[in-house]
């Protein structure tokens, strides 16, 4: 029997520095989070109940496999590389209340796909009003000279205004809240139900 892919992960580096620490939570908040996180990925888990043929291949075209989700344990940009394991990181990390850090990376991507200086200007200035700025709604940790370097690239902003930022937040995501993915029990869940060995997760009510 083939090995639960998260034993590939080793469980070094997992110190809690970019998230909430599960300590901090009580018990009736940690209920709350199993909720959320099973409400949100019942969409990947979708079982057939139609006998429509387009129903059968919409389901089968966007549920996970089980190859898919062992390759999630791979390395994270496999799994970013994947549409519903990145669906399912955000959700974990949305658990976690470290969601800005997934959100940030995306962005940059997102921003390095414009083509004009206009798109570039307006995009940079989002991307530093929502993450970078202090007091941000969705504020990334940075350091003091990475911020500093944004601010100044802002002046005429280029492809790589954002690079170094996005750096630090991939790594730090690749070291700390990456391995807690593949060992939670979302991804468990997720890995069992896909070689139809667990029971099919359904949305619980609260």
């Amino acid at each position: 029997m083939r090995d639960n892919p998260a034993a590939l992960i080793s469980s070094q580096n997992m110190e809690l520095t970019d998230c909430m620490k599960p300590t901090d939570l009580s018990t009736e908040k940690k209920g709350i989070k199993r909720r959320n996180w099973r409400n949100r990925i019942g969409f990947l888990l979708k079982t057939n109940s139609s006998k429509s043929i387009l129903n059968v291949r919409k389901i089968r075209s966007y549920r996970p496999t089980a190859d898919d989700v062992n390759q999630w344990a791979q390395s994270l940009d496999t799994l970013l590389s994947h549409k519903y394991g990145k669906a399912a990181f955000c959700i974990f990390l949305k658990t976690e209340f470290c969601e800005e850090n997934i959100e940030f990376w995306t962005a940059c991507e997102d921003y390095k796909t414009k083509k004009s200086h206009k798109e570039l200007v307006s995009k940079a200035n989002s991307i530093y009003e929502q993450f970078i700025k202090n007091e941000a709604p969705k504020e990334i940790n940075l350091d003091y000279h990475t911020k500093n370097a944004i601010v100044q690239s802002l002046v005429e902003p280029s492809v790589t205004s954002f690079q170094a930022a996005q750096r630090k937040v991939y790594s730090l995501m690749e070291n700390n809240s990456y391995p807690r993915f593949i060992h939670s029990d979302l991804y468990r869940e997720l890995y069992e139900a896909s070689r139809g060995e667990g029971k099919v997760i359904k949305p619980q009510s609260t």
